[in-house]
């Protein structure tokens, strides 16, 4: 049976076509990924852009055709949070329910958080999943850290929280020169060391905190030099805080069309990557955690592991 997963964030709109393979594994027959800045200005408006809006709808658009090549038995739709945070979500809503004819579901920090943690999970070996694990998505908007383990059950959730500071916001609160200069770097850093501070520490001490979504496999990516991304390429891999650092840095020292030239970042995230960043840096400093493992599945395999039972 296929089934077809979109999940709506402040930055990214992704899509998964999977079915489940004879072996009980889940099987991507088709994935994309497209920078529509749904967010763009929200944190300071507290409404969806028609351009924003439109944007999304192209994207959506091509999303329909894509999913009408596939034999596709079951769709859902969700949005995050730049849905929860601004007006003008209906119009979102509206574009979905008549390209795909399901409802989109604006899901709350709870079912985020288990949709991330189950989805984050999806393809790595038994002994990454293995007891409690803590699990971060950056997103454009927002940061969700989640900690717990994945049972037969499904996730068993020990903490989940969501955190208003993403690459998107960040970005749009403090930045202001290109490249963001030394005193806007260590604003930022502080802003998101503030925000963290309460976040739990790591269910054992030695654990290894897993990272999804585009700014961490972006950064990922980029440490590779990968000429065209290939996340079957980046799931799983571990990325010690050292090299995560000398990334960032890199990429903060340059402007931002050098920027969008480096090898395995997408140029719709050259912007926004360097906050994003230094959100993984301080998650990983507040932790204590010498390294992350990449994981390039999260929300939209979560939704789709629940859809092909």
């Amino acid at each position: 049976m296929g089934v077809a997963a979109i999940d709506i964030g402040t930055n990214t709109v992704l899509l998964l076509v999977a079915e489940r393979t004879a072996d009980g594994a889940l099987r991507a027959v088709e994935e994309r990924a497209t920078i529509v800045r749904l967010g763009e200005g929200v944190d300071k408006t507290h409404r969806l852009s028609g351009a924003a809006v439109e944007r999304t709808r192209k994207c959506l658009e091509e999303y329909a055709v894509a999913v009408a090549r596939f034999d596709v038995e079951r769709i859902a739709v969700v949005g995050t949070s730049a849905m929860r945070d601004a007006a003008g979500a209906e119009e979102v809503i509206a574009i979905v329910k008549n390209l795909f004819n399901v409802d989109a579901q604006i899901i709350g920090g709870d079912e985020e958080a288990q949709l991330t943690f189950r989805g984050a999970l999806s393809g790595l070996s038994t002994s990454d999943a293995d007891g409690r694990v803590a699990v971060f998505d950056v997103g454009g908007g927002s940061t969700e850290v989640v900690i717990g383990c994945l049972t037969e059950r499904g996730p068993e959730i020990d903490f989940a929280e969501s955190y208003d500071v993403g690459s998107v916001r960040l970005t749009e609160r403090i930045v202001r020169s290109d490249p963001p200069s030394h005193a806007e770097i260590q604003e930022m850093s502080e802003y998101v060391r503030r925000v963290f501070e309460r976040i739990p520490p790591l269910p054992v001490r030695t654990s290894i905190p897993i990272g999804i979504a585009g700014t961490v496999t972006t950064l990922m990516a980029v440490s590779m030099s990968l000429a065209e991304y290939d996340g079957s390429v980046v799931h799983g891999r571990l990325m010690s805080r050292d090299s995560l650092r000398h990334v960032v840095s890199d990429l903060a020292s340059v402007d931002l069309n050098a920027r969008r030239r480096r090898a395995g970042l997408a140029p719709g995230r050259a912007d926004v990557i360097v906050a994003g960043g230094l959100v993984v840096l301080e998650l990983l400093a507040h932790w204590g955690a010498s390294e992350m493992r990449v994981s390039d599945r999260g929300v939209r395999w979560g939704l789709a592991e629940g859809l092909a039972k």
